[in-house]
């Protein structure tokens, strides 16, 4: 990354003479990966806000609804995408969704029903560095100046949206909640969001990880996501040097969590043990919860447009105490939050609550 790339951000919006200004459009073309539904679908890629605050490139989708845009343009969705990997070829825009079966017909609903889909790679996926994997702050400058650079190609995008996530996107889309008004200043409209399977107090899972802990394995998907966050972690904070934390093969899942996509790494790393991947405690890390609490963890206060959020009571990927918690924290602090649960697992519970989410989302914009 050149010198001008690197230039820090004083004030998030503020027009910088180089050209890097957050929600900046750098190029566009015709998407490799449209959405089922969509009647135009661009690649674009754009300038956002890195994981220590520089300049950094992003790269997304967006996908157009059928018919004529309405008075004021369509209406946006900004969409967060859950795992997908942290190699450069899982980028969404580029191969689509981690899930199609699942993602696809989710997507093409809100298409069917008149919104504009503008949709984040995340910083670091697909372009230069590596992704901070569950960065909620980064995923949320990631996600705000997609719209803004969406705009800046399509001006029939209303700059009134909304954030919608799953998984990974269902923590990016409530932390993008959090900060939407202050990062997308004044050209746009934030109305509100939509996370399910939030992945919410994860930080608190690393805690007491060490040699030896856990002595077991632990289902595929979290083990594939532990390393995806160490690996996160060691890009966003070398100052920590992670690697002096990891045995010789720690080091070596870590590297090779920065080149693959998810559901092979999740085959990969089937009966591995944690513990064995370690070499001192993660604890021993200065201010360990502080670190990552700033690095991941979900805001529970600070919200100024109603949030959605639904959970499955038989997720194993997030378990339902993580979102039942963080739902616990944003009620007690008086925030705006609808919060529903629903039977089935991680998967399961993303397509049952959309009748809900389309309800909450219409309600947003005055369509019902």
């Amino acid at each position: 990354m050149t010198a001008s790339m690197s230039l820090a951000f004083s004030l998030v919006g503020v027009a910088h003479a180089d050209g890097t200004t957050p929600g900046t459009l750098v190029s566009s073309s015709a998407s490799p990966a449209p959405i089922p539904g969509s009647v135009d679908a661009a690649r674009i890629t754009y300038w956002s806000v890195g994981p220590r605050d520089e300049a950094a490139l992003s790269t997304g989708g967006v996908y157009l609804p059928p018919g004529q845009a309405p008075a004021g343009g369509w209406p946006v969705i900004a969409w967060a995408h859950g795992t997908s990997g942290l190699g450069d070829d899982c980028a969404p825009s580029v191969v689509g969704p981690t899930l199609p079966e699942r993602d696809f017909p989710y997507l093409s609903t809100w298409l069917q029903k008149g919104y504009a889909i503008v949709a984040t790679d995340y910083v670091g996926l697909g372009t230069p560095g590596v992704m901070a994997y569950l960065d909620g702050k980064v995923q949320a400058h990631s996600v705000v100046d997609s719209v803004t650079a969406a705009r800046a190609l399509y001006p029939s995008l209303s700059n009134r949206w909304v954030a919608i996530g799953q998984s990974q996107g269902g923590g990016a889309a409530v932390t993008t909640a959090r900060y939407a008004t202050e990062y997308g200043g004044e050209s746009l409209d934030y109305l509100g969001a939509v996370g399910t399977g939030v992945p919410a107090n994860i930080e608190l899972a690393l805690l007491p990880l060490g040699p030896g802990v856990p002595p077991v394995a632990i289902p595929d998907g979290l083990t594939s996501y532990v390393f995806y966050i160490l690996a996160g972690l060691r890009s966003a904070h070398p100052e920590i040097d992670v690697d002096s934390y990891l045995t010789p093969l720690g080091k070596q899942w870590v590297d090779t969590a920065e080149t693959m996509c998810a559901m092979p790494f999740h085959d990969a790393v089937a009966g591995l043990k944690l513990g064995e991947m370690l070499s001192r405690p993660l604890a021993q890390i200065p201010n360990l919860y502080g670190v990552l609490n700033d690095y991941m963890g979900v805001p529970t206060s600070g919200y100024d447009r109603p949030v959605f959020i639904g959970q499955g009571l038989r997720d194993i990927d997030v378990p339902a105490p993580s979102a039942l918690s963080l739902a616990a924290a944003m009620t007690a602090n008086g925030e705006p939050l609808t919060f529903k649960t629903y039977p089935g697992d991680h998967s399961q519970t993303f397509r049952d609550s959309q009748p809900d989410a389309v309800a909450f989302v219409d309600g947003l914009f005055g369509r019902r």
